[in-house]
């Protein structure tokens, strides 16, 4: 069956698109404070560290390390099903940010915090690249 159900796909907010541009460059871009000098994630109008309207979004290297995760092994939309079970990790950047995403090319089993990652990108579609990660 889920291979008839299609997996979600993401809806970029206004605020997202230069990250999900980025993304299906195969790149990772995150907002960058013009004033402050931090990055932060999820991209927003405004920078979370210091209110500043002044922003870009600039590369990041990719790589980073398990913050904390956790394992689904019940499946809540069809379209996982084949997935389950699946991890959800936060992953810290070496630049600091967390992002939530997945840890592909492992087992559920063998994932544990502080593991280093880097990204990888899933192509959706042609319009569509998600950023994941996989153990370095």
């Amino acid at each position: 069956m889920s291979d008839l159900v299609p997996k979600p796909k993401p809806r970029p907010a206004p605020e997202s698109l230069p990250y999900w541009q980025a993304a299906r460059e195969h790149r990772l871009a995150l907002p960058k404070c013009e004033d402050c000098q931090k990055s932060w994630f999820p991209p927003s109008r405004t920078c979370p560290h210091c209110l500043s309207t002044k922003f870009s979004f600039e590369n990041v290297s990719g790589k980073g390390k398990i913050f904390s995760f956790v394992t689904f092994h019940r499946v809540y939309r069809p379209a996982f099903t084949a997935d389950v079970p699946y991890v959800v990790a936060l992953i810290e950047l070496d630049e600091g940010p967390r992002l939530l995403s997945n840890i592909m090319g492992v087992t559920h089993d063998q994932v544990k915090c502080e593991m280093r990652v880097e990204v990888v990108f899933d192509d959706y579609d042609e319009d569509i690249s998600i950023p994941k990660f996989k153990l370095v």
